[in-house]
C-alpha cells in the first residue's frame, strides 16, 4: 500500500475521484474525527521530527496525532498527492491580548480544480470542522461556529470565530522546514503552552473527546462531562478506547 492508500485507510475514506471542494471537505472533517489533535510526545520525552517519513510512522504506522507542524504538514502531503494545490502558510495565534510569536502555527491554503480556494486547518484543537473559503468579509457558517476571512494590514489574513480573532496568518509561501524552529520552541519553552499540560482532543460525530493530564472531558450536544481518572491503568485505558492510542506509560509535564 502507498502512503495514501495507508493514509486514507486512517480516514476511513475512498481515494477522491477529483480534487474538488466536496472531497477536500470529506477528508478535513473525518481527519479532525480519527487524528487527534496532542502533544503526548513531549510528555512522553519523544523528540518531534517535521521530516514526512517520521510523520507519517508516527501518524499513521502508529496511530498517533500531533500538534498543527505534523498535522498539517502531513495533512498537506495528503493533499498534495491527491492533485490539490496546497501552500503552507504562517500563522500566529491569538492568545487573549496579543498574537504569539510569527510561525507559532501552520495552516494550509488548498486550490480546488473547480478554482475555488480554501483555508485548511486540521492542527489547532477545536476550530471549524469543514475548510472555510478565502472569501473576504462574509459570515461562514459552520457546524462547530461562525467565522469570518478578513483582509487585515500588510497582506495579512485574519481568521475569527464568532466574531474574536483566532489567528493572523501570512500569505506567502512556506516550506515546512521553515516551522522547524519553533517547533523545537514548543517543545522545550517554558512559555510555550504545550509544556504546560498534556492534551489529546478529537471532534466526534456530536461534539469532542478530550484528555488533559488525568482528566476526561466528553461533550456531546450541549453537555459536558468531566471525569478525573484514578490510576495510570485507567488513563491509558482511556487513551486506547477513546483516540486508539496505545501508551506504555501515562503522559506528564513535569512542573517547571
Amino acid at each position: 500500500m502507498t502512503l495514501v492508500d495507508v493514509y486514507l485507510d486512517r480516514l476511513g475514506l475512498p481515494r477522491p475521484d477529483r480534487p474538488d471542494a466536496a472531497a477536500l471537505r470529506r477528508l478535513h472533517a473525518e481527519h479532525l474525527e480519527c487524528v487527534p489533535f496532542e502533544n503526548l510526545s513531549i510528555a512522553l520525552g519523544e523528540a518531534i521530527s517535521l521530516a514526512p517519513d517520521v510523520l507519517a510512522e508516527k501518524v499513521l504506522g502508529r496511530g498517533r496525532g500531533g500538534f498543527c507542524y505534523e498535522l498539517n504538514g502531513l495533512f498537506a502531503h495528503l493533499l498534495s498527492a491527491l492533485d490539490y494545490n496546497v501552500t503552507l502558510l504562517a500563522a500566529r495565534v491569538h492568545t487573549g491580548d496579543r498574537y504569539g510569536p510569527p510561525l507559532d502555527h501552520l495552516a494550509l491554503r488548498v486550490g480546488c480544480i473547480d478554482g475555488s480556494d480554501w483555508l485548511a486547518d486540521v492542527g489547532l484543537g477545536a476550530h471549524s470542522r469543514y475548510p472555510l473559503r478565502l472569501d473576504f468579509g462574509v459570515d461562514q457558517a459552520d457546524p462547530d461556529g461562525v467565522f469570518r476571512v478578513e483582509e487585515g494590514i500588510g497582506g495579512d489574513v485574519t481568521v475569527g470565530k464568532h466574531g474574536v480573532v483566532q489567528y493572523r496568518l501570512e500569505m506567502h509561501p512556506r516550506e515546512l522546514a521553515d516551522f522547524a524552529a519553533m517547533c523545537w520552541y514548543h517543545q522545550h519553552s517554558p512559555t510555550s503552552q504545550f509544556t504546560r499540560n498534556s492534551i489529546c482532543s478529537r471532534l466526534t460525530r456530536d461534539g469532542r473527546v478530550s484528555m488533559r493530564e488525568d482528566t476526561l472531558l466528553v461533550t456531546t450536544g450541549g453537555d459536558k462531562q468531566e471525569t478525573k481518572l484514578a490510576d495510570n491503568a485507567a488513563i491509558l485505558a482511556a487513551y486506547r478506547e477513546h483516540f486508539g492510542i496505545e501508551l506504555d506509560r501515562a503522559p506528564r509535564i513535569e512542573t517547571r
